[in-house]
């Protein structure tokens, strides 16, 4: 029971090229998004990105305003 992989540990007992051939059979069981697909996402990525950007600068921003007048400066 302890000898056999797990089913999402791949076993390299076999030669490379049955890896590679597996491999393969395995890539074209993926569904691959539509290049509208790709370009919307990483539109939301950077939409997201940008987002969060500005948020975290203003808290730094606001953080240190608040820092400067606790010590004075």
């Amino acid at each position: 029971m302890a000898n056999q992989p797990s089913p999402m540990m791949p076993d390299f007992k076999g030669s490379p090229a049955v890896f590679l051939k597996e491999v393969k059979a395995e890539l074209t069981k993926v569904v691959w998004p539509t290049r509208d697909q790709v370009i919307r996402f990483t539109l939301v990525v950077i939409a997201v990105s940008v987002i969060f950007g500005f948020y975290i600068g203003g808290l730094d921003l606001i953080f240190t305003k608040f820092t400067d007048l606790l010590v004075g400066n």
